[in-house]
């Protein structure tokens, strides 16, 4: 007797040949107006507890693509599968169901938290939006997410002003965590803190993803954020992906004279010249003393 074929388990997301244009502004009168193609047939894949970076330039695409990802967007060409499922070819009642699994952390710790609500609200808006639990299991679930991002039971409570940057990008990092998803796409997340709290929050990510077997989809600009978090970097230009690779790899043999551009930005300082430049702090705080 021949045992059962098990079915192969789907790629957490795979992306093929997604395009999207968008239409500017008239520049005459009687003129078409002009498109701007934002994605031009991008494909990639995931698996999942893996992450994934897209870096680039601002106007590459990357948003663009965030934004398909989550279906906040219809592609022009293209599909966005996650486990499986085909995104934009979901009803809208399926759609919200599948959002369990996929949610977004936006790059924004300041504009992203309504400021009009306590923070019990803001990080149950994913479980009231799906109907799931009664406002007291909402309420607990909400307070076991803030605890797996080091904030405390009694912040449910306050409202975002009371909250550094550094902490409200943790309760947004509950909020998308309190369904338990599958994928979390975060859309610099770290650009707008602090170099310090940035640390700490990557950290955090990390914790989380080992914890619950998480994949990220990261955007980023910054490589130095994708590299520590990373397992597999891609890089668009003008809406393209022009290589891919692990980020070790890529950065420190980048093919592509767009990757190896962004390799060459990032800011250096040689260690005798940081030397030199300690001693020349240290000796004009002592003329000041």
């Amino acid at each position: 007797m021949m045992s059962p074929v098990t079915p192969p388990v789907p790629p957490l997301l795979e992306v093929t040949d997604l395009a999207r244009s968008y239409r500017l502004p008239r520049e005459r009168l009687f003129s078409a107006p002009p498109r701007i193609e934002a994605l031009r047939g991008v494909s990639l894949r995931m698996e999942n507890g893996r992450s994934l970076g897209v870096v680039g330039e601002s106007g590459s695409g990357k948003s663009t693509l965030a934004r398909l990802v989550m279906a906040l967007d219809k592609p022009d060409a293209g599909q966005v599968k996650v486990l499986g499922q085909d995104l934009h070819r979901l009803a809208p009642k399926a759609l919200r169901g599948a959002r369990r699994d996929f949610q977004m952390v936006f790059q924004d710790p300041y504009g992203s938290l309504d400021p009009r609500q306590r923070v019990a609200r803001i990080v149950a808006e994913p479980l009231q939006a799906l109907r799931l639990g009664s406002r007291a299991e909402q309420r607990e679930q909400a307070a076991q997410a803030l605890a797996e991002v080091g904030l405390r039971s009694s912040d449910l409570d306050k409202y975002p002003h009371e909250f550094s940057g550094g902490q409200r990008q943790r309760i947004a990092i509950a909020r998308a965590l309190i369904t338990r998803p599958r994928l979390i796409v975060a859309d610099e997340p770290v650009s707008a803190l602090d170099v310090s709290v940035q640390a700490q929050v990557l950290n955090l990510l990390q914790d989380l993803q080992q914890q619950h077997g998480l994949g990220y989809l990261l955007i980023s600009h910054d490589l130095a954020v994708v590299q520590q978090l990373c397992d597999e970097v891609v890089v668009l230009y003008q809406g393209q992906i022009v290589e891919r690779g692990a980020p070790a790899q890529l950065f420190s043999d980048a093919r592509h004279p767009y990757t190896r551009a962004l390799v060459a930005a990032v800011p250096r300082i040689a260690p005798g010249r940081a030397r030199a430049r300690r001693r020349e702090r240290a000796a004009a705080s002592a003329a000041i003393v």
